[in-house]
């Protein structure tokens, strides 16, 4: 791997994208990899780099998520409120408050992903799988933009979730919301098996 940032201009269904701070690691280059043994990698090298190093990696994924064209002209947003092992989002919900902005966030019932709004007000409670959860009534409108975590993505959009399908489930609901993957560098990887149902990323943003 070579030090310092490297860029690199991608195609994807609706425009080129620039991704920042783009760099590879050779074992999630593997295009033979099955979906259960990228889980596994990619599981693997999180646990290596630990929560303190993935939350410092994680310190300019809001200014990222502020320079993103789609963001600036979405008017109603849908984050996330992140696990340990994924970019730290959190900053970006008060900068949207302030550009008058809807936050969105996806709250686990069952297995269906139920959206909720937010505001600088809102108290938190824990959920399922430990997860800070808004206190909050369900959202029902739509969404502009919703911004996706994800264990891998790949240079042609394509997203492998944890094996749990609530955004399968939930996206195809929203088709008219542009799909941002966010991730670190090392999600990034050159094939992830898709399936009919699952549904690409407009693009992506890297975060380091």
């Amino acid at each position: 791997m070579e030090s310092g940032p490297q860029y690199e201009i991608l195609w994807n269904k609706n425009k080129i994208v620039y991704l920042h701070f783009l760099y590879t690691i050779d074992i999630y280059m593997q295009n033979n990899m099955t979906k259960k043994e990228l889980r596994i990698a990619i599981r693997t090298k999180k646990r290596e780099l630990g929560a303190e190093e993935l939350k410092r990696m994680s310190a300019n994924a809001a200014a990222l998520i502020e320079q993103d064209n789609d963001y600036i002209n979405s008017k109603i947003i849908m984050v996330y409120h992140p696990l340990w092992d994924e970019v730290d989002v959190t900053g970006i919900y008060e900068k949207a408050f302030a550009a008058g902005k809807r936050v969105i966030l996806p709250t686990v019932k069952g297995d269906d992903i139920i959206p909720v709004e937010i505001t600088p007000n809102t108290k938190w409670v824990k959920g399922d799988f430990d997860i800070m959860e808004p206190v909050a009534e369900p959202y029902q409108g739509t969404f502009d933009t919703i911004i996706v975590p994800g264990v891998a993505f790949d240079r042609e959009g394509n997203r492998l979730g944890r094996g749990k399908g609530y955004y399968d489930r939930f996206l195809p609901n929203h088709e008219q919301a542009i799909r941002i993957g966010i991730c670190f560098e090392f999600q990034l990887v050159d094939n992830i098996p898709a399936e009919p149902f699952d549904y690409k990323m407009n693009h992506l943003i890297v975060v380091k």
